[in-house]
């Protein structure tokens, strides 16, 4: 038996009624498409497009996120909705798993395949007058300028410190709403939040200080498009981290989730152990190697 709008408890699944936001979110990406297409392509359009992207997005999320939190809130999901919130949010986070992968991939191809192979006498050929297999690589000659590398102290230390820590504290921070307590629960939740957006900000003056001072930019050769696309790439999921907290933060100052209940705070718990574990390889790998 299913069930509309209604309360649904046991074995029934809850159905939802018929919903705007699907549409939503195509229209919004189809100003993402033209609006990036137009930008990338030098028109001046391309900017207002993709403004009006981010505008209906923001919406988007607000208003479904809403509706769900609501449906959750007011009872109306039983246990396999739960089941199919957990799969969803499981395969989801592989999905990223294996974006990440592809971004170590090239990092390891670069360093470990297509450096010792240009390096090969038998591929002389293939190299430009100076070359030396050794990384970090500096790019053919006079086409990159001159930069230097970041190393693991002291920023990288620091951030991986704080996103460590954020870790623990949103740990406890769910074992305070497990057992009810609603206090520690916001404490530790948003010694959380704080702590992630201070990662980014320390890795803002990391960039800003590896443009101006380094000269390392994302045209510095393959060091510096594998440097700023992996690094960069678990910002902007940090970014994204920080705000689902945020959220989360918001809701339980409002009084949302229940010791029993509270599917919504782990999924952004899973998310978040991610990024620390994504960070942990980029740590050893990217600043230390």
């Amino acid at each position: 038996m299913k069930e509309t709008g209604v309360e649904a408890s046991g074995d029934h699944y809850f159905v939802p009624e018929p919903s705007k936001w699907p549409m939503v979110g195509a229209i919004a990406l189809t100003f993402f498409g033209f609006g990036m297409a137009t930008w990338v392509n030098g028109m001046a359009i391309g900017p207002w497009l993709f403004a009006i992207f981010v505008g209906i997005l923001i919406y988007m999320m607000v208003g479904w996120f809403g509706v769900v939190a609501g449906e959750s809130e007011g009872g109306r999901y039983g246990p396999r909705v739960d089941l199919s919130f957990r799969w969803s949010m499981g395969w989801f986070i592989f999905s990223e798993v294996m974006f990440f992968a592809a971004f170590f991939g090239a990092l390891f191809y670069a360093r470990a395949i297509a450096l010792p192979v240009l390096g090969d006498l038998d591929h002389t050929a293939m190299r430009w007058p100076g070359f030396v297999p050794s990384w970090p690589h500096m790019g053919p000659g006079g086409d990159v300028s001159a930069f230097q590398i970041i190393g693991p102290w002291p920023i990288p230390t620091i951030n991986t410190a704080l996103l460590l820590s954020s870790g623990v504290t949103l740990t406890i921070a769910h074992h305070a709403l497990v057992a009810n307590r609603r206090g520690p629960l916001v404490f530790w939740l948003l010694a959380t939040v704080l702590l992630g957006f201070s990662f980014l900000g320390l890795q803002i003056y990391e960039y800003a200080h590896a443009y101006t001072d380094l000269n390392l930019k994302l045209s510095s050769g393959v060091y510096g498009s594998t440097f700023f696309m992996l690094t960069g790439f678990h910002g902007f999921h940090v970014t994204v981290g920080a705000i689902i907290l945020s959220v989360i933060l918001f809701r339980v100052l409002r009084g949302h989730f229940r010791p029993d209940h509270h599917f919504a705070f782990e999924a952004a718990a899973w998310y978040w152990h991610f990024v620390d574990v994504v960070w942990l390889g980029l740590y050893v790998v990217v600043y230390w190697l």
